[in-house]
């Protein structure tokens, strides 16, 4: 009798497949481009800009043209142009734009000129070098514009969007765990709001105000001494004689917030009237200086720094001196030193 033979299992030697995936999608970015004083820039001659701060989106720096005579010689101001500008060396950057001309009645009516959640027959745009533009030639027509709810106090407000077009390799991961962002802010921001467990007040011109000991303590050196490293005394109530009341919440907003609201903090000294101690940003700056808050002071100083001008040079270099602002004074001093000196007339500094 024959043994019996066993085979082994045949083994599956084919090979599992391989995957990718490329994905194409937009790094977007926004900024906020304001002009003020529409009325002196009209006549600085057809072509010539007022340029934004750049701002960086996808890897890449951009700015924002406003031409008040407009760009085309042929239109003979009749029209005022906008452009997005690649600001920064790059070759072939591909990107889509939004500009937002901001109805400033509240109506909401603003005009925008988006390629965003619509299809482009040829696809994105592709900015070839640094210096590239995309915009409009006639983006507003300037007679209408001067009569529109988009100019207020001599002021227009234009909101820029770039998406840059970037394509990643998106290969499977066996575990991926995304981490948000730090939201620490927002709960120290909610524990000033409902005001839970608060253990001071401030009595700052009649108004009642409540924090809490320990955090203005790990933020101020003046409030650590004040609340743990001075007398024994428990203080429970303090009057604030020195500060109006929306200068210090706008303080506690950043002690517990480390941010500021831009919209609360305009700087102002370019409308009538008002000077450059009467800005929310100066009364901020002496609040910092007062409870040794470094970055709150920088905040300030860069606040009152994009307003510098030649009526405001003066008072603005003697805020600065009064209150230990060296970034401002030193920017006061250069404005000074290539303006004043030749008799010149630029309105504002950059920086």
């Amino acid at each position: 009798m024959m043994p019996e033979i066993i085979l082994p299992p045949e083994r599956d030697l084919s090979i599992s497949p391989t995957s990718s995936r490329s994905v194409t999608e937009t790094v977007n970015g926004s900024h906020k481009f304001v002009i003020q004083g529409y009325s002196l820039a009209k006549g600085m001659g057809i072509g010539k800009h007022i340029a934004s701060d750049t701002f960086t989106v996808g890897g890449y720096q951009w700015a924002v043209y406003f031409y008040p005579d407009g760009k085309n010689p042929e239109d003979n101001s009749t029209y005022v142009s906008v452009f997005i500008a690649l600001a920064s060396e790059g070759t072939d950057v591909r990107a889509l734009f939004e500009l937002t001309l901001v109805d400033q009645s509240g109506k909401g009516k603003h005009k925008v000129h988006s390629h965003f959640d619509r299809s482009l027959e040829s696809g994105p745009y592709t900015l070839k070098y640094r210096g590239s533009m995309w915009g409009y030639k006639r983006f507003f027509r300037r007679a209408a514009l001067e009569t529109s709810d988009y100019l207020k106090d001599d002021c227009l407000k234009i909101n820029c969007t770039v998406g840059v077009v970037v394509s990643v390799m998106d290969c499977p991961r066996l575990h991926s765990i995304q981490v948000p962002e730090s939201d620490m802010g927002l709960h120290f921001g909610m524990l000033l709001e409902k005001q839970e467990s608060s253990d001071v007040i401030f009595d700052v011109a009649g108004e009642k105000i409540h924090a809490h000991k320990l955090v203005l303590a790990a933020r101020s050196p003046i409030f650590r001494t004040m609340f743990f490293d001075g007398p024994d005394e428990v203080l429970s109530e303090i009057v604030i004689k020195d500060l109006e009341p929306k200068v210090f919440k706008a303080m506690l907003h950043f002690i517990y917030k480390d941010t500021l609201d831009e919209d609360d903090v305009p700087v102002g000294s370019g409308s009538p009237g008002v000077s450059v101690q009467d800005t929310l940003a100066a009364k901020l700056l002496a609040a910092a200086d007062k409870y040794g808050l470094g970055r709150l002071r920088l905040m300030c100083e860069s606040y009152l720094c994009k307003d510098i001008s030649v009526n405001s040079v003066a008072s603005t270099l003697a805020l600065a001196d009064r209150f230990h602002a060296m970034e401002l004074k030193a920017a006061c001093l250069r404005f000074a030193a290539e303006n004043l000196s030749v008799g010149a007339s630029e309105d504002h500094c950059r920086v």
